[in-house]
C-alpha cells in the first residue's frame, strides 16, 4: 500500500471528481456580492511574524481581491476565524489577517465585511449568512478551493444561500498519468486531503448540515 500511494497520484483521482463538479471559468456579468472561505492565511506564522502569510490556497484570498475588482459596487465578504477555541480575534483570525490584506490592496472598508467566529465550513455558511443577511434577488459568488467546493455549496444552500454560485480556485489535480512518479508525501498529502473532504461531505449530510 505504501508503494502504491508513494508512486501512483491516487489522491488526484480521488480528487478529480470533486474539482470537476463545478466549472472551472463560471461566465460573470453582475454579482451583488463575493463571499471568501477561510482557509488560505497562517493566522500563528502571521502572528509570529506580525506579516500577512498565505498559504497554499493563497487563491481563495488574490481571486477573491480579483473578483472586488473586477465588480466595484458588489459587497465583498470574508468569513474565517480560528479552529483552535483560545485564540482570539484580529490577527489571530484568518478574517483578521484578511481585514490587512484587503486594505492594504487598496479595497474601500466600506464594502468590506469580515465574519470572525467559524471555525468549519458549516459555521462559514451559518455565520456569515447572518451577517449578510442576503436578499433573494441578489446574487452572491462563492470562492473556494475545488476540491472544497461540493461540500461548501451543499452547505451554504442548506444555511440559507440559494441564488450562490460556485466560484472555484485552487485546483490541484492532474491527470493521472502525468502524476506518475516517486512522491510519497506528496501523493498522501493529496490522498489525505481527498479523504478528508469525501468524510467531511458524508459528515455534513448525516448531521443535516448540507443539501
Amino acid at each position: 500500500m505504501a508503494l502504491t500511494i508513494a508512486i501512483f497520484p491516487v489522491g488526484d483521482l480521488l480528487r478529480a471528481p470533486l474539482e470537476s463538479a463545478y466549472p472551472s471559468q463560471l461566465v460573470l456579468e453582475n454579482i451583488d456580492g463575493i463571499v471568501i472561505l477561510g482557509g488560505s492565511a497562517s493566522v500563528d506564522l502571521s502572528n509570529q511574524w506580525n506579516q500577512i502569510q498565505l498559504n497554499e490556497s493563497a487563491e481563495r484570498m488574490t481571486t477573491g481581491l480579483a473578483l472586488a475588482h473586477r465588480f466595484p459596487n458588489a459587497k465583498v465578504l470574508f468569513t474565517g476565524g480560528n479552529a483552535r477555541l483560545w485564540k482570539g480575534a484580529d490577527f489571530l483570525t484568518e478574517a483578521g489577517i484578511a481585514e490587512v490584506f484587503f486594505e492594504e490592496q487598496g479595497l474601500n472598508p466600506n464594502r468590506l465585511a469580515f465574519e470572525r467566529q467559524a471555525r468549519n465550513t458549516y459555521e462559514n455558511a451559518l455565520f456569515s449568512f447572518e451577517l449578510a443577511n442576503p436578499v433573494p434577488e441578489e446574487k452572491w459568488v462563492l470562492v473556494t478551493s475545488a476540491y472544497h467546493m461540493p461540500r461548501a455549496m451543499a452547505v451554504f444552500r442548506k444555511a440559507g444561500w440559494t441564488t450562490v454560485v460556485a466560484y472555484p480556485v485552487d485546483y490541484r489535480s492532474l491527470p493521472f498519468a502525468q502524476g506518475i512518479g516517486w512522491d510519497f508525501s506528496g501523493h498522501l498529502e493529496a490522498l489525505n486531503v481527498a479523504i478528508k473532504e469525501y468524510v467531511g461531505l458524508v459528515a455534513y449530510r448525516y448531521l443535516g448540515y448540507a443539501e
